[in-house]
């Protein structure tokens, strides 16, 4: 199986030559199915991407959603309506919404969306504060002083849907790939070169969601776990364990691209 991996398409950036340029590296990939990890677009223009996408390529769809996809709208409403589709659509897979997906015998695919969750770093020295904060409604609709309760509930949110679904991984696996849109290590949170500092951590972490995947990995030696993910827009790979390897993809903005083809 080939997955074409895809990540931060920010597509409400994309204008249509730049569109048809990324909908050509698909083709030439010759995938099976399509995996993106999160920031599609906006919740006001999510659904319609997704449907775009969908008609455009006629494999199936594997996606999380990242911390864009809730703009202007709320974290629950965005996903209601995201799962709906799915539903709906075929060729759609939303993974935070579904369990283990089987690639082969022994190879399987999990995901979810991860949050920056405020449990890594120096959240209360930080001045970093994103636009999530002034444009996704769970966060505009209460007191600052809330926000990093918020963030953290978010994460944990993440984390127990992960282990649910890494609980259920059928003992045959041999190699999980888990993707996620925000990285789950501070080694996976790449910036031209180099990993985050105390200040952005709290915000491109989530610390929770790497804690189920150091457990999972040591608990499961035999069990080899890839993470891909994204939200930084800088690439790099973190080997967290012999068997835990973290790869987050590059990109950039109106010009969405393919980071790699997975090969299972």
């Amino acid at each position: 199986m080939r997955l074409a991996w895809t990540t931060d398409i920010h597509l409400n950036h994309v204008q249509m030559p730049a569109w048809d340029q990324w909908l050509a590296q698909v083709a030439a990939a010759r995938p099976d199915a399509v995996l993106i990890t999160g920031d599609i677009s906006e919740s006001d223009d999510v659904i319609f991407q997704l449907r775009r996408i969908a008609e455009s390529i006629p494999t199936p769809i594997y996606f999380v959603l990242g911390n864009h996809d809730f703009y202007f709208s709320s974290i629950a409403a965005t996903r209601q309506r995201v799962s709906a589709l799915a539903r709906d659509v075929d060729s759609l897979c939303y993974l935070s919404d579904c369990g283990p997906i089987e690639l082969s015998p022994t190879h399987f695919l999990v995901g979810e969306d991860g949050w920056g969750d405020a449990t890594e770093g120096d959240y209360e020295n930080s001045m970093v504060r994103l636009n999530d904060f002034a444009t996704i409604k769970d966060f505009t609709r209460v007191d600052p002083i809330d926000w990093p309760a918020m963030l953290r509930g978010q994460g944990a949110e993440s984390a127990q849907r992960l282990q649910d679904k890494l609980a259920v991984v059928p003992a045959q696996a041999r190699e999980i790939l888990v993707a996620t849109h925000v990285p789950p290590f501070r080694e996976a949170c790449w910036y031209e070169g180099k990993t985050t500092d105390d200040h952005w951590a709290p915000f491109f972490v989530c610390g929770q969601v790497g804690k189920v995947l150091r457990d999972y990995a040591r608990q499961n030696p035999g069990v080899q776990l890839t993470v891909i993910c994204g939200h930084t827009h800088h690439g790099g790979t973190a080997e967290m364990l012999p068997n835990l390897v973290v790869h987050t993809a590059a990109a950039d903005y109106g010009i969405p691209k393919l980071d790699r083809v997975l090969e299972i």
